[in-house]
């Protein structure tokens, strides 16, 4: 039931999702899904919950902190969140769904988590970081942060690109080999 309420919300977004095509597609009762949930918007909330938990204990908390290259890491972090994604698009779907075309639906203490999960996020990626390798000429802490609001560009860009659209007929596998060029680019730049 969860996984159908996913995706009819990522698919239609919250105004259209329904109920009855939730059960429908779940196979169940009406009576089942309100027992449980009492209505759309705590059954919204839920999955927002469920979903922000998910990604913070299946991705953010699974980072190789051992790799001490910074651009290596961010690539790892990239794989492993296109694995997790793999195996779990509507999560990812439903949040990014959220983050990018309906974020004020979020409730003050749903949008900390999430800022928090993103913020917690980018902590781990520059713990334990070899800095040595960064050219002598440019300032290390310049150079981290020019990288990491490469990234930040890169992903404002593609939240532009899909904003409106529906997650589950985007092939992102061309954006993550995309992005793995990217990384090699910086590297070049910014790297002994």
């Amino acid at each position: 039931m969860l996984n159908v309420a996913l995706q009819v919300f990522v698919e239609n977004g919250y105004e259209q999702a329904s109920t009855n095509r939730i059960v429908k597609q779940a196979g169940i009762g009406k009576e089942m899904l309100f027992h449980y949930f009492g209505s759309k918007e705590d059954l919204f909330h839920y999955l927002v919950n469920h979903a922000i938990q998910f990604i913070s204990e299946n991705y953010v908390d699974q980072f190789y902190l051992k790799e001490w290259d910074f651009i290596e890491r961010l690539k790892q972090a990239a794989k492993l969140k296109m694995n997790v994604y793999r195996a779990h698009p509507d999560l990812f779907n439903f949040i990014g769904m959220i983050y990018m075309n309906e974020p004020e639906r979020l409730s003050e203490t749903e949008m900390k988590e999430l800022n928090a999960l993103q913020t917690d996020g980018f902590a781990k990626l520059y713990e334990g970081i070899d800095t040595t390798i960064i050219r002598d000429d440019i300032s290390t802490e310049k150079a981290l942060k020019l990288i990491q609001w490469s990234i930040d560009g890169y992903q404002q860009e593609m939240i532009g690109l899909f904003r409106g659209k529906n997650l589950t007929l985007v092939d992102f596998d061309p954006y993550w080999e995309e992005f793995a060029d990217y990384m090699e680019v910086l590297k070049t730049v910014y790297y002994k």
